[in-house]
């Protein structure tokens, strides 16, 4: 089984969205409600992969459940740099799912991106 960042990083979304349990939390960071269930943070997850460019991680934390990966990318040809912070339930599965973003010009880039995909995301998180 992959790893979140193995299957991040192989563009495995299939084997990224195995990894998130089925009541999965997800905190946007450019959202102030967080969405709740596998089937919106999978499709948020396929729009993000295709806002971000050039998407590396280059730094991994972990601690046992607790996880924090760093990465750098590109939107709208600005550079960001945020983390995602991910925390494992007892099965292994990811059962918070938070990321943060900056600086603010990218954070603004990127809600307009993932904006402009919403509607497209909520369709195919309800057909999941």
């Amino acid at each position: 089984m992959k790893t979140f960042r193995e299957a991040i990083e192989t563009h495995d979304l299939a084997a990224a969205e195995a990894l998130l349990a089925d009541d999965v939390v997800f905190c946007s960071p450019v959202a102030f409600k967080p969405y709740s269930g596998k089937p919106i943070t999978a499709a948020i997850l396929r729009g993000v992969a295709e806002v971000f460019e050039d998407f590396r991680y280059v730094r991994e934390i972990a601690d046992g459940k607790e996880h924090a990966l760093v990465f750098e990318a590109k939107v709208e040809g600005l550079a960001v740099t945020g983390c995602d912070f991910l925390r494992y339930d007892a099965d292994g599965k990811i059962a918070d799912f938070m990321v943060m973003v900056r600086p603010l010009r990218a954070a603004e880039a990127l809600a307009r991106q993932m904006g402009a995909k919403f509607e497209a995301i909520q369709a195919a998180a309800a057909k999941s």
